[in-house]
């Protein structure tokens, strides 16, 4: 076969791919757009038009149509005979007023909008810190984070409790508890299992309230605490650190690990539910997003592999180290032991 030939039957090489690559912005913006109107809500409803939409939503027809086929094209919305449809995954979590909407979830990153159009210049600056440069919460800031961020911090905590036997377990110490979802989906769980939620003082505030407001206050503490420096309590019998893997360095999460094992009581578990890449790092695309994301924050958090988790656990002094899927394509759970 001669040269012509084979390129006439060989799959042509095209800009297309490429192209939809650099518009993907449209993407994110269409998805926060149709959240922030209303329009998913609107079609669960039974709007199923761009006429009804757009009455529903008093919006003009023309931006009902473009924004809907737009929807259609990444597969949020369905269409059948002239109707649209909600897909399955935006029915359950974008409809607002159903258990587990995740509206404030979606928009919750715009803030970093702008940043994230300067990727460039950001991956040019060599002067990068622990923390970078947007880690000064105030109360307000912790606030609108963690309420964006708690239905599925939630969900995740009541997965971690149906997939960890806590039974016997004294005290949780969870490391970055943020909102203080998973010790309060374990303490509702396990009625006699008590926790505390360790973060910097804007956050606690936040997290009493959640706290409070799901009853379990005499049971679940939260207590200030910069988890790079300070001191770890040493009566609990089990760590979680959740979510907080890709903001910082690979010696810092050794470091935070190993303090996590010195503190522990003998026979204590440890599970970090992370946004861990593959071992080839190459992706899932979840972790690889978070990873560069602290390259807009000019900090030195990354992607960490399931391996690199692994060592750091080993290295710590951790036993019976072992990877547990928590959600497929985003999230493992690694957990060790610490030696009786």
């Amino acid at each position: 076969m001669d040269k012509q030939e084979q390129s006439s039957t060989s799959v042509p090489v095209t800009t297309v791919r490429l192209q939809d690559i650099a518009t993907a912005y449209g993407q994110s913006a269409a998805l926060m757009a149709a959240v922030e109107v209303g329009l998913f809500t609107a079609v669960s409803e039974g709007a199923g038009t761009y006429e009804e939409v757009a009455r529903a939503l008093a919006i003009h027809v023309t931006n009902a149509e473009r924004l809907m086929v737009m929807l259609c094209a990444i597969g949020l919305l369905e269409k059948s005979e002239g109707r649209h449809r909600n897909a399955a995954d935006v029915e359950r979590f974008l409809v607002a007023g159903k258990t587990g909407y995740m509206g404030p979830w979606i928009t919750f990153t715009k803030p970093m909008w702008n940043e994230w159009g300067k990727l460039g210049e950001h991956i040019r600056n060599t002067q990068l810190s622990v923390l970078g440069s947007n880690r000064e919460y105030t109360t307000v800031d912790a606030r609108r984070y963690h309420n964006a961020t708690y239905s599925i911090g939630l969900g995740a905590g009541r997965r971690f409790s149906r997939q960890v036997d806590l039974t016997g377990r004294r005290r949780i110490m969870d490391i970055g508890g943020g909102s203080g979802a998973y010790c309060i989906a374990a303490a509702k769980a396990y009625p006699g299992i008590r926790a505390v939620v360790l973060d910097v003082p804007a956050v606690c505030e936040v997290a009493r309230d959640f706290i409070a407001d799901n009853g379990v206050a005499d049971r679940v503490q939260a207590q200030a605490c910069d988890f790079t420096q300070d001191p770890f309590p040493v009566d609990c019998d089990v760590a979680i650190m959740a979510s907080n893997l890709p903001l910082y360095s690979r010696e810092m999460i050794a470091m935070v690990i190993r303090k996590a094992h010195d503190a522990l009581l003998p026979g204590g578990q440890m599970h970090l539910i992370g946004e861990t890449t593959n071992d080839d790092r190459t992706g899932p695309m979840g972790p690889a997003y978070w990873g560069l994301r602290e390259a807009v924050s000019d900090s030195l958090g990354l992607g960490h592999s399931e391996s690199d988790v692994i060592g750091y656990f080993r290295s710590a002094g951790f036993a019976d180290v072992a990877v547990h899927e928590f959600i497929p394509g985003s999230l493992s759970r690694i957990t060790g032991t610490r030696s009786a």
